[in-house]
């Protein structure tokens, strides 16, 4: 068997190859398929596995008790052990994608296994507002397109940040909903606390504006 082709790339584009907690503009890569509903955060990571803070490495046991047999083998089975879908970047899931228990180490562990976006109808809400915050983009789609995707696996998908857009292969472009600043935040490889910290001179200078107004008098002396 052939390998499969790694996404393309280019300057602003994130390459699949490797986990990244860079920014992208664009991600330009091939789906992986798990059509089961209702994933929860517990099949996405086991409770067992979240006694590190370390994100490296998580991604050795995401979805660890579909991945592995009884006995401790690989299921070859199970769409991540499968060769094709090494270098995968893309997971269309099916609905209600995340539910369950709140767990940071959740979006951690699918961008380690070098997942930057994940595809579904129905997306949990505090997955959602974990994954923006450390680089993953949950898309939400209309059921009906999700279970065309859900029946193409391994096609390639464009994915344009800037624009909100899923590009498909037969040229459709599809809008998905994204607020502006999670937008900047991904674009920018940030989370909130990341994004406030490139903001620290302009708030310095603010604060030092608002002392010199709340207390000319303190400031003319220091400027004699």
């Amino acid at each position: 068997m052939s390998a499969s082709p790694p996404p393309r790339t280019h300057p602003g584009t994130h390459s699949a190859a490797a986990p990244s907690n860079d920014g992208f503009v664009e991600l330009i890569a091939r789906t992986v398929v798990l059509r089961e509903r209702n994933i929860d955060t517990d099949q996405i990571i086991p409770a067992r596995f979240l006694t590190t803070t370390e994100r490296k490495g998580l991604g050795r046991f995401a979805f660890n008790d579909w991945r592995a047999l009884p006995d401790g083998s690989p299921n070859p089975d199970f769409v991540f052990n499968r060769p094709e879908n090494a270098g995968a970047a893309i997971l269309v899931a099916g609905r209600n994608f995340g539910c369950g228990s709140s767990r940071e180490h959740a979006p951690w562990a699918l961008t380690d296994l070098g997942l930057r976006a994940v595809i579904s109808s129905e997306i949990a809400d505090i997955f959602r507002s974990n994954s923006l915050k450390n680089g993953l983009l949950p898309i939400v789609v209309s059921q009906e397109l999700l279970d065309e995707l859900l029946d193409q696996p391994g096609i390639e998908l464009r994915i344009d940040v800037r624009t909100r857009r899923l590009h498909l292969p037969d040229g459709r472009a599809i809008e998905f909903p994204l607020d502006a600043f999670a937008q900047t935040c991904l674009i920018e490889g940030v989370d909130q606390l990341g994004y406030l910290l490139r903001q620290l001179d302009t708030i310095n200078q603010y604060e030092q504006r608002r002392a010199t107004a709340l207390n000319p008098r303190q400031e003319n002396q220091h400027a004699r």
